[in-house]
C-alpha cells in the first residue's frame, strides 16, 4: 500500500517514516517515543502542533521500522526536455486531467479540486514533507507508481490519479457519501490513519482538506452544469 502525499505543512524538523508490518507506512511523523512495552505513540505532522489528537498510539509489534525523511532542497531547474518528451510535458493542464479522468473514470473536476488544494496548481510546489508536484506525490509513492519525474505534470497528474483510483475503490467501492470522504481523508493524511479512527481522523488539517476539496468539487460540477444547459440550449435555438 502507499501514504498519501501531505500538503504544504509548517516543520522545522526531518520527518520520520514509519515502516508497519501491514506493508503501509506513515510519512508525517514527526518523532515518536515509547508509551509502554507493547506500545509506541508517533506523533503526527499538524498544522496545529496542540491539537489533542496529532498522535496515534500503535502496537509495538505493527511497527518494522523508522527511517529520516530530511526535508528537501530547493528544486533545481529542470534540464531541458527533448522534444518528444516536451511535447507530453507541455500539455495543457486541463487535457491532463481529462486524459487521466477518462483512464480512471474520475470526475475531472475532482482531480482538478484535488490539484487545487494540493499545490494551486503549481507543476514545481515542493511541500515541507517532501511531497511534489501539481498533485503533490511522495517520492516512495512516486516510485511505486511508475512516477519518474513528479515534477512534469503528465507524469505527476497521471500518478496522483492512480492514486487516487486507488483509494476510491478501497473506500467508496458503494458510492456513498462517507466512503468518499474516507478516500480524500486518505490522500491527505494516509489510509492507516483513516483505517484508524475508521473515517475521517480528528486532525484539524484533514478535516480542512476535505471539506475545501468537496466545496471546490461541488462548484466545477455546478459551473459545468450549467455550461451544459446554455449550450443545449443555444443548439436547440440555432435549430429553429
Amino acid at each position: 500500500m502507499l501514504s498519501a502525499a501531505l500538503g504544504v505543512t509548517l516543520s522545522a524538523h526531518a520527518l520520520e517514516r514509519v515502516n508497519l508490518s501491514t506493508g503501509d507506512f506513515i510519512s508525517n511523523c514527526t518523532h515518536h517515543e515509547t508509551v509502554d512495552g507493547n506500545h509506541i505513540r508517533i506523533y503526527l505532522l499538524s498544522s496545529d502542533p496542540t491539537h489533542p489528537d496529532n498522535y496515534q498510539d500503535l502496537p509495538a509489534s505493527m511497527i518494522v521500522g523508522f527511517e529520516t525523511v530530511p526535508d528537501p532542497p530547493p528544486p533545481a531547474a529542470p534540464p531541458a526536455a527533448p522534444a518528444a518528451v516536451a511535447a507530453s510535458a507541455s500539455d495543457d493542464l486541463p487535457q491532463l486531467l481529462a486524459r487521466a479522468g477518462a483512464q480512471h473514470n474520475i470526475d475531472v473536476e475532482l482531480l482538478a479540486s484535488i490539484v487545487k488544494a494540493e499545490s494551486g496548481g503549481h507543476s514545481r510546489a515542493v511541500s515541507r514533507a517532501g511531497a511534489r508536484g501539481l498533485m503533490q506525490l511522495m517520492p516512495a509513492t512516486a516510485r511505486d507508481l511508475g512516477v519518474e519525474d513528479a515534477f512534469r505534470p503528465d507524469q505527476n497528474i497521471a500518478g496522483g490519479a492512480a492514486y487516487l483510483d486507488s483509494l476510491l475503490n478501497r473506500y467508496d467501492a458503494d458510492g456513498s457519501r462517507s466512503g468518499f470522504d474516507k478516500a480524500l481523508a486518505a490522500y491527505n493524511a494516509g489510509p492507516a490513519a483513516v483505517d484508524k479512527y475508521h473515517g475521517i481522523p480528528p486532525y484539524a488539517e484533514t478535516k480542512a482538506y476535505v471539506a475545501r476539496v468537496e466545496r471546490e468539487y461541488m462548484r466545477l460540477k455546478n459551473a459545468a452544469a450549467r455550461l451544459a444547459t446554455a449550450r443545449l440550449a443555444a443548439t436547440a435555438l440555432a435549430a429553429k
